[in-house]
C-alpha cells in the first residue's frame, strides 16, 4: 500500500483510550500547491516522491491518542544532523523521544527510526512510512502488545543493557569515502543495513557529547567510544 492508501484504510477504525474514551484518527488538512513547492525547495535535490506528494495533498498528518501530532511535513524539525542529516520528525511521545523518517541525499524517503534520549538509544522502528502508519494503527488496537509500545517500553532498554544490538568494534573494514571521514581515535560501527525492525544501538554510552558520524546515505553510524579512566589514572594522568 502507498502511505495514502494505508492512512485511508485506518480512518474508519475506532480505538479506546486508557480512560475508556472512544476515538478515531483526526486528519489534518492537506497541503496547498504553494506549501508543496515550499517543502520541495527544502528537500535534498528538491525532490518529493510522487506517493509522498499524493499523501501530503490528502493530509499533512493526523491526531492520535498517546502520541503528539503525527506530521508528514515536519522537515528539519528534529535537528541532530550528525545522526540524520535530512529527516521528517513524524511524532513525539511528549517526553523528548521521537519517531524520525530518514531521507537520503537523493531525496528517497527511507526507514523510520525511534530515537530515545533516556536511555540514549536508536531503534529501527518501521521499514517505511506506510508501515509506520500501520504500526500507529496497531498501537491503537493492541496497546502494550503493539510493535510501537514494545519498542518504546522494552526494546530500548534491551539495547541499552546490551541484551541485543549490532555495535561492532572498529576491526571491521569499512571504506568510508576512501578515508575522507575523520574518525575518532576509538569508535564502534552501528550498521543497520538490511537489519530488521527492533534492531538498534546505543548512541550515548560515552556521554552527551559523544561524537557521531553518518558517513554515507547508508544506515551506518560511527559512534565514538571513550574509555573511562580510573581514579589513579585521573590523579596521575600526564605526570612523569
Amino acid at each position: 500500500m502507498t502511505p495514502k492508501q494505508r492512512l485511508e484504510s485506518i480512518l474508519s477504525n475506532q480505538y479506546e483510550s486508557e480512560d475508556g474514551d472512544l476515538y478515531k484518527v483526526e486528519l489534518l488538512d492537506g497541503m496547498t500547491d504553494s506549501e508543496i513547492e515550499n517543502l520541495k525547495s527544502q528537500l535534498p535535490g528538491n525532490i518529493l516522491p510522487n506517493e509522498i506528494e499524493e499523501l501530503l495533498r490528502f493530509s499533512k498528518g493526523f491526531e492520535f491518542y498517546g502520541l503528539e501530532e503525527v506530521r508528514f511535513d515536519a522537515f528539519g524539525h528534529f535537528g541532530f544532523e550528525e545522526m540524520f542529516p535530512n529527516s521528517i520528525q513524524l511524532a513525539g511521545d511528549g517526553f523528548g523521544n521521537f519517531w524520525i523518517l530518514d531521507i537520503d541525499s537523493k531525496g528517497i524517503w527511507n526507514s523510520v527510526y525511534y530515537v530515545c534520549h533516556d536511555p540514549a538509544v536508536l531503534v529501527k522502528h518501521s521499514e517505511n512510512l506506510s508501515e509506520f502508519i500501520k504500526h500507529v494503527d496497531e498501537f491503537g488496537q493492541k496497546g502494550n502488545q503493539s510493535n510501537l509500545d514494545i519498542i518504546h517500553e522494552k526494546t530500548v532498554m534491551d539495547i541499552w543493557n546490551e541484551k541485543v544490538g549490532i555495535m561492532e568494534k572498529n576491526e571491521k573494514d569499512y571504506d568510508f569515502e576512501n578515508g575522507q571521514v575523520e574518525l575518532p581515535e576509538m569508535f564502534l560501527v552501528a550498521d543497520l543495513t538490511d537489519k530488521p525492525i527492533k534492531t538498534g544501538f546505543s548512541w550515548g554510552k560515552s556521554g552527551s557529547n559523544t561524537k557521531i558520524i553518518r558517513p554515507t546515505n547508508d544506515p551506518i553510524w560511527i559512534v565514538e567510544k571513550r574509555v573511562k579512566q580510573g581514579f589513579l589514572s585521573r590523579l596521575f594522568g600526564g605526570k612523569k
